[in-house]
C-alpha cells in the first residue's frame, strides 16, 4: 500500500488550469522525483498536499485513509513537511526559535529551551544536519538555512518530506551534502518527494519519476529503467537544441574596462583590486563558489553599489558617478541573482514589471501622463515574443512560475537592446526548456556584437557559453582563462579553490564528467 496516494487532482485559477486530473503515489523509504517544466503544475500539486491550496476535485489518501488538509497546520499534524524553494525562516530569530515557531511545547509558556536544544541536536546528529541552534538565521549560509528547514519538519515528526527545487541555491559541495541527508532519510523509512529540473539529480537520488506537462500526467517511470533523454522528451514534448558557444576570433573593441576596483565591507574589503576588460561581442563568464564577491561585482557595474577606489569605464568614459538609470540609458542592463528580492515587484502585474525601465519616455509617457494603451501593446507583444506563460498581462507577477518570472526580467532588460547585459544566475531554478531559451538569448546577443557578463554557480553553463572565464575567489579575480580546447580544468578548479597547483595538466573531459555529476 502506498504511503501517499493522490488521485484525480484538479485545480484551476482564473484563466489557467494548474492541475488537470493529476495522480501520483509515493511509498515509505522511497524518493519520488516530480519533474516538469516551469508552470507544469508541480508546486501547485504539492501546495495542495500541504494544505496551502484546496483542490477543486480529487482525493488524497495517507496510509490508506482519505484526508483533506484545511491548512499547513493540519498537514504538519498528519506528518507532512515541506521545504519550499524560498525558505520560510525569520531572519532575526535563532535556529531553535525558528524550529519551534508556532508550536506550544510542553510546559508552555515556560519553555525548557535546554531540553528542546538537546532534542534538536539529537535529530541533527542522527541525520548529519550540522547547525548551531543558537545562531541567528541571518548569520547562516544558504545550505545551513536549508538544514534548519529540514530540522523543522523532522522535529515535528514528519514522515513525508517534500522538497521544492532543493538544490537551486546550493553550491556543488552543499548539494552533495544534501544528497547524503536524503539517503539517510530514505533509509530511516521516510517518504520523499523532490521537485527538480536537474536530470543528473533525478538519476542520482530518485527511485521513480512522475512527469507533468501542462498540468497533466505524462508518465511515471522507474529511474533505473529510464535516461535523461527520455525524461526530457516526456517533459517538454520535443528534442532539446544543442546550445554551445562555438567561439569566434578574439575581439579588440573594448566596451567595459575595470581598473583597480575595490569595494569595502563591514570587516574587510568585499572586492579587492579587480582588473578586467570586456570587449564587444564576447561573453565573459565569472566562475567561483557563491559568496566570493560576485554579487557585489555585478552591483558595482550596474550602479547599485559604489566603489571605494578604482575606475569603471564604459565606451571609454568613466561611469563611477553614474546612477543606475544613467548606466541603463548608456546601454548597461542587469539581471540580478535573486528575482524575488531584487528583480521584480511581486505585487505588481506583468505589464507593470515589464515597463519599469521604460515608463518615463515616449511612447509610454508624455509629460506627466502615462500612455496605458502603449504599455498594454508593448506588454502583449513582449509576452508573445518571449513565450511568457501568463493568463493575462494584468496578472500579478507573483502568481507566475519561477521560469516565467525570469523571462519577464530578461524581456525587460533586453527591451532597449543594451550593449552590455550583466546576468547573475540566469537559469537558477529553471527547467531544461526555459534554460535552453535563456542560453539561446544570451548567445544571440553576443552574435549581434553585444556583450554579456555571466555569473553562474553552474560551471557547465559557464563552459557552455563563455568566450573567456574570469575566476573570483575571496573578492579577487584570481585568473582569466580562454575557454577553448586548451582550457586546463585542473587550473580552473585550483583557481576556484583559491590556489594553483604547479604542474597541473589538462584533463577537461575527466573533470567535466565529474562536475556534470554534481551540477
Amino acid at each position: 500500500m502506498a504511503f501517499l496516494k493522490m488521485t484525480g487532482i484538479h485545480k484551476a485559477f482564473p484563466g489557467v488550469i494548474a492541475n488537470d486530473n493529476v495522480s501520483l503515489e509515493v511509498n515509505q523509504g522511497e524518493i519520488l522525483a516530480l519533474l516538469g517544466e516551469n508552470g507544469a503544475g508541480k508546486t501547485t500539486l504539492m501546495n495542495i498536499l500541504y494544505g496551502l491550496y484546496h483542490a477543486d476535485k480529487g482525493d488524497i489518501y495517507l496510509e490508506g485513509k482519505k484526508v483533506a488538509f484545511a491548512s499547513p497546520k493540519s498537514a504538519i499534524k498528519a506528518g507532512i513537511g515541506m521545504v519550499h524553494q524560498h525558505f520560510m525562516l525569520v531572519q532575526t530569530l535563532t535556529v531553535l526559535q525558528n524550529i519551534i515557531l508556532g508550536l506550544k511545547p510542553k510546559g508552555y509558556p515556560f519553555i525548557d529551551y535546554k531540553k528542546i536544544s538537546k532534542q534538536i541536536k539529537e535529530i541533527s546528529n542522527k541525520y548529519g544536519l550540522a547547525v548551531d541552534v543558537n545562531q541567528k538565521i541571518s548569520e547562516l549560509s544558504v545550505g545551513e538555512e536549508q538544514r534548519v528547514e529540514i530540522l523543522k519538519s523532522l522535529y515535528r515528526d514528519a514522515k513525508l518530506l517534500i522538497f521544492d527545487e532543493p538544490t537551486a541555491v546550493l553550491t556543488p559541495q552543499e548539494t552533495e551534502e544534501f544528497f547524503s541527508i536524503l539517503k539517510r532519510l530514505k533509509q530511516e523509512g521516510h517518504a520523499i518527494i523532490i521537485i527538480t529540473h536537474r536530470m543528473s539529480e533525478i538519476m542520482q537520488v530518485s527511485d521513480r519519476v512522475t512527469i507533468l506537462r501542462d498540468g497533466k500526467n505524462v508518465a511515471t517511470l522507474k529511474t533505473k529503467a529510464t535516461n535523461p533523454h527520455e525524461l526530457s522528451l516526456h517533459m517538454i514534448g520535443r528534442e532539446l537544441n544543442h546550445i554551445q558557444n562555438n567561439g569566434v576570433e578574439e575581439k579588440d573593441d573594448l566596451l567595459l574596462s575595470i581598473k583597480s576596483l575595490t569595494v569595502k565591507g563591514k570587516a574587510e574589503n568585499r572586492l579587492k583590486n579587480i582588473n578586467l576588460d570586456i570587449h564587444k561581442g564576447e561573453i565573459i563568464g565569472i566562475a567561483g563558489v557563491d559568496g566570493n564577491g560576485q554579487k557585489e561585482f555585478c552591483e558595482v557595474i550596474a550602479g547599485i553599489r559604489k566603489c571605494h577606489s578604482g575606475e569603471v569605464k564604459f565606451c571609454g568614459q568613466s561611469i563611477n558617478q553614474a546612477t543606475v538609470l544613467e548606466r541603463y540609458n548608456k546601454g548597461i542592463s542587469y539581471v540580478p541573482d535573486d528575482r524575488h528580492k531584487d528583480g521584480l515587484v511581486l505585487d505588481l502585474d506583468v505589464s507593470q514589471n515589464l515597463i519599469m525601465r521604460s515608463y518615463r519616455r515616449s511612447p509610454f509617457c508624455k509629460n506627466i501622463w502615462i500612455n496605458h494603451q502603449a504599455i498594454h501593446q508593448m506588454a502583449e507583444d513582449t509576452v508573445s515574443a518571449y513565450k511568457i506563460k501568463t493568463p493575462k498581462i494584468t496578472t500579478s507577477v507573483k502568481l507566475l512560475s519561477g521560469g516565467n518570472q525570469q523571462k519577464v526580467i530578461l524581456a525587460r532588460e533586453l527591451y532597449d537592446n543594451p550593449e552590455l547585459i550583466v546576468v547573475s544566475q540566469p537559469t537558477r531554478g529553471l527547467d531544461i526548456g526555459a534554460t535552453e531559451n535563456v542560453r539561446e538569448l544570451l548567445l544571440k546577443m553576443r552574435n549581434n556584437n553585444k556583450s554579456v557578463l555571466l555569473v553562474s554557480a553552474d560551471l557547465d553553463e559557464i563552459l557552455t557559453l563563455s568566450d573567456r572565464i574570469a575566476v573570483m575567489f575571496d573578492g579577487e579575480v584570481v585568473g582569466v582563462l580562454k575557454n577553448d580546447e586548451n582550457l586546463d580544468m585542473q587550473e580552473l578548479g585550483a583557481l576556484m579553490a583559491g590556489h594553483v597547483k604547479e604542474g597541473a595538466a589538462p584533463c577537461k573531459e575527466k573533470q567535466l564528467a565529474k562536475l556534470q555529476e554534481i551540477s
